[in-house]
């Protein structure tokens, strides 16, 4: 399909309770490219009235999908999962033409995204409880997992499927209704999301979808209403506090999965070849936009100047474009403010002695392009060592020893993931349990899988997407305690 087909393809209204509608008012907002800043699509802007509206569709459903045999609910995940697979270049365009990255990125992101669904379409049918005699004897212990509830689940920008999937799927695969917030930059794939997933039958009221420009205004509300039994939120820890503090009104089940500040170990005995491939990964995956993006780069004294060249030259070698065109590796921040944050720091270390090897100066021209920029010399000071970069810039230190780079490497606030290079296996067990993070790469720069349990510590958040922990987060325990 077209770009234009694509596009005329997407619902651009708002689904409540198994109805495409328009937002309260008839209100919409215009949807840009990154890349060209041209409007793709115009979507209903939702209110909070259209808010309520779902939320109440959502507690409606709720009752008859708890009772959803699961095996019914893992076969429309199934399903799902071999349409959105088969429909994989049409939803990458989509995303592409909305969020930037790379035609190629954005198949990756397909698959990823579509897997949530197989996974969890295999987790419906294995939610179990269990049974057992009390120790004094005469009663019996049972123990049964059932849904938490109508849920509320407020998605970013930067993968706006897999984001989608990671929560969407165990919360189908648990018996739970949804109200999905998506962000207002990307809507559109969640809304052809929404399509197929009415296609594959999921039934009405089970996902509700509000497009909507004023997030706050919409979603506290829900977040305040009773009827409403859990929280969960991908995006920036000032907004999750935020979030978190309006939860407890209602005692919410809350998962969240907040900002990262990603070190990135290279030691003395490491593959450079190996680093460096990992470096790109880590660095230049979704443009360097994703709370897993190797943010500080802490290089043995022995081995920095090498791997920093190397780095340099790998991503001074890259394309900056259009990401729906051939040969582009490289696509557009996702606004004209986010480069300018990314520029901001840069400048930020640079004043303070730091030295760019390759790029660090924002292109002439449309469109929200910054190059892949690699830094060394950065002083201890530079804001882009504490702060979340979220742009294709990598900062390189140095350290002299094991100790040292665990000290700097959990010297954060942050706690998601870390990435460590070496050969030495025994260090490889040292180093992963020191490290202060939820998640750590071993000679990888990419960590993300559907099987295993994605999820940080400290101002990273808590709770966990995707492997068997996924669905715990979905579901409520309750005993029985039965007398003979």
């Amino acid at each position: 399909m077209t770009s234009e087909s694509v596009l005329q393809s997407v619902p651009h209204q708002l689904l409540i309770g198994g109805s495409w509608v328009d937002a309260t008012g008839g209100a919409t907002f215009d949807v840009l490219n990154p890349a060209d800043e041209q409007v793709l699509a115009s979507v209903a802007d939702a209110t909070p009235g259209d808010g309520e509206r779902a939320l109440a569709a959502a507690a409606e459903a709720q009752r008859e999908w708890r009772a959803t045999e699961p095996r019914k609910r893992g076969e429309v995940l199934r399903s799902a999962f071999e349409l959105l697979t088969e429909r994989a270049d049409d939803f990458a365009r989509l995303m592409t033409l909305e969020m930037g990255k790379t035609l190629a990125e954005a198949r990756g992101e397909v698959a990823y995204g579509a897997e949530f669904f197989r996974w969890f379409s295999e987790e419906a049918v294995r939610i179990h409880g269990r049974y057992s005699e009390a120790p004094a004897g005469g009663t019996r212990l049972i123990t049964m997992k059932g849904p938490v509830g109508p849920t509320l689940m407020i998605t970013p920008w930067n993968f706006p499927l897999a984001m989608g999937t990671r929560k969407i799927g165990p919360a189908i695969a648990a018996g739970c209704t949804m109200v999905v917030k998506p962000a207002a930059e990307t809507p559109l794939t969640m809304l052809a999301l929404a399509a197929l997933l009415e296609e594959v039958g999921l039934p009405a009221g089970v996902l509700n979808v509000l497009t909507t420009t004023d997030s706050g205004g919409v979603c506290e509300p829900i977040i305040r209403d009773p009827r409403l039994r859990k929280l969960t939120f991908t995006g920036s820890t000032a907004v999750g506090k935020v979030l978190v503090a309006q939860a407890s009104d209602q005692l919410l089940r809350v998962s969240m999965e907040l900002g990262g500040n990603a070190p990135f170990l290279v030691f003395e005995d490491a593959d450079l070849d190996a680093a460096v491939d990992g470096a790109m990964l880590a660095k230049m995956r979704n443009i360097g936009e994703a709370c897993t993006s190797a943010n500080r780069f802490l290089v043995h004294e022995s081995v920095a100047e090498e791997f920093s060249s190397r780095l340099a030259g790998r991503m001074g070698a890259l394309t900056v474009g259009d990401g729906t065109r051939d040969g582009v590796d490289v696509g557009p921040l996702i606004t004209d403010k986010a480069r300018t944050g990314v520029h901001d720091l840069v400048h930020d270390a640079v004043s303070g002695g730091a030295r760019a090897l390759v790029g660090g100066e924002v292109p002439d021209g449309p469109g929200h392009f910054y190059p892949p920029t690699v830094l060394v010399d950065v002083p201890p000071s530079a804001r882009l060592l504490r702060e979340e970069i979220f742009g294709p810039v990598a900062p390189v230190t140095t350290f002299t020893d094991e100790d040292e780079a665990l000290a700097r490497a959990n010297d954060t606030e942050y706690g998601l993931v870390a990435y460590v290079f070496t050969r030495d296996h025994a260090r490889v067990l040292r180093v992963s349990e020191a490290l202060d993070f939820g998640m750590v790469g071993v000679n990888t720069g990419i960590v993300s899988n559907p099987a295993a349990p994605f999820g940080g510590v400290k101002h990273s958040g808590f709770g966990r997407e995707g492997g068997f922990e996924g669905i715990e987060e979905y579901l409520e325990t309750k005993y029985v305690g039965s007398a003979l």
